[in-house]
């Protein structure tokens, strides 16, 4: 038998307006304007933005416990929230000329190798798998990575300090990151075969 794929997950409410929820879609909105930062070359302003969106990262999750106003919605947001300024930062660190576009492919292709297991995991009544600690390691390391590598661009601050920095960060969270997909499908296929218990 193997472990359990999908933990059972408590939820306080249905409810789509929760003040845990409003802040997870402030930062859902406020993606464009991250990528049009990096695009016109206020990467300071960029960063400071990202910055502060990565702290109500934890704090819509601390919100939720307190407030008791955790639900499947919210649950679902923060990943989602992650993906995105991951894309939008990539694509505009490209566009710019500051990364190659084989690491965004890199990225990219992983989340692609995810989205091919939804209509599996729909068939058993499922939007996503939980998210696994290498994952959540790997994502975290990817968005440290990418403002670092803006700000040790020539093109934006030049420190060479944070060029190097972030790349190395980029490369281990890429690894993590593909670990953690890969670790998915794994679940994914089990799922498929009935060897959750």
């Amino acid at each position: 038998m193997h472990a359990q794929l999908v933990p059972p997950q408590e939820y306080d409410t249905d409810a789509v307006l929760t003040i845990p929820n409003v802040v997870s879609f402030v930062r859902l909105l406020a993606v464009p304007a991250f990528s049009v930062l990096i695009i016109l070359g206020h990467d300071v302003a960029a960063v400071i933005l990202l910055a502060a969106f990565g702290a109500t990262d934890w704090v819509d999750g601390f919100l939720a416990r307190r407030l008791k106003q955790r639900t499947a919605l919210g649950a679902k947001l923060d990943p989602v929230a992650d993906r995105l300024y991951i894309l939008a930062a990539v694509v505009a660190l490209l566009v710019r000329g500051i990364v190659p576009i084989w690491f965004v492919v890199v990225l990219l292709a992983r989340d692609v190798m995810l989205a091919l297991t939804l209509p599996q995991l729909k068939r058993h009544g499922m939007v996503a798998l939980p998210v696994n600690w290498i994952g959540k390691t790997g994502t975290f390391l990817i968005l440290l990575a990418l403002p670092l590598i803006l700000l040790g661009s020539p093109s934006s601050l030049g420190w060479v300090w944070a060029h190097w920095a972030g790349w190395i960060f980029g490369g281990v969270g890429a690894v993590a990151y593909w670990v953690a997909g890969l670790l998915y499908v794994r679940e994914a296929v089990r799922l498929g075969r009935g060897e959750a218990t």
